[in-house]
């Protein structure tokens, strides 16, 4: 029995997230879109893990999976096979072959998720789609003011519509906010993210960089004296990189 791990791009704008479970279940998700290929491939009825559940509308640069098979084929075989039959808006990035322990959710050691929003004064019709518009100019001193509230441990429970975890204590590692004067990005690594806790810091952080909030709201939200802001528009949201050691 094999143990293949997959890197994963895709343009998630259509699709239900990486999975979409209970009362809105829906097959119309990334993970479902790669199984039925796999099953097809190896005429297996294998189970697919990854390294981070990407929600509604967020892409990604890096997703992680894990599949165990019996399979034959070479990993560029693999690899040609199911870019051949998924659809154009989900690719294989690499295949490996892991040790048989390796488990794309169980394994990873933190996650780094970027945000784009453009900051010019016209947003580029190419770009819309895929990266948020601030219709002015943030106060990215506000909001890097903000990002360091939000570094170290902390239970981000108040920033996520997490129902039902055993904790909801993270850590924060790094948050960059940086810009070209075209297009601003939010950078941020942490050992795991609640559900929607990216896109609600997000949120937060734009709402501070537009003058709506102040930086130490950050602190009033974590006591539960506040709540936090709206999640922020997915369109925007990317899993850059899940990370293993």
């Amino acid at each position: 029995m094999r143990n293949i791990k997959l890197t994963i791009e895709y343009d998630g704008s259509r699709y239900q997230g990486w999975v979409r479970l209970g009362k809105n279940e829906s097959t119309n998700t990334i993970s479902n879109k790669i199984l039925e290929v796999i099953r097809k491939m190896t005429g297996e009825d294998v189970e697919l893990f990854c390294g981070a559940r990407t929600e509604v509308g967020v892409h990604a640069y890096g997703q992680t999976a894990s599949f165990k098979t019996n399979t034959d084929m070479k990993d560029y075989e693999i690899q040609h096979y199911l870019n051949r039959y998924l659809p154009m808006d989900i690719a294989i990035i690499s295949v490996e072959d892991m040790p048989e322990r390796f488990h794309a959710q169980l394994n990873a050691k933190s996650k780094i998720f970027i945000y784009r929003a453009t900051i010019s004064d016209v947003p580029s019709v190419f770009d819309f789609k895929y990266t948020f518009h601030c219709f002015r100019r943030p106060d990215m001193d506000a909001m890097k003011e903000a990002a360091q509230l939000l570094l170290g441990r902390h239970d981000f429970k108040n920033f996520s519509t997490v129902k039902h975890n055993k904790s909801t204590e993270r850590e924060m590692y790094r948050i960059d906010i940086y810009d070209d004067g075209e297009e601003m990005q939010i950078s941020m690594h942490a050992d795991d993210f609640l559900h929607n806790m990216q896109r609600a810091i997000v949120g937060t952080l734009l709402d501070i960089g537009l003058g709506t909030r102040k930086p130490e709201v950050i602190t009033a939200i974590f006591a539960g004296e506040q709540a936090a802001s709206a999640p922020c528009d997915p369109k925007g949201m990317y899993l850059q990189e899940v990370l293993y050691e």
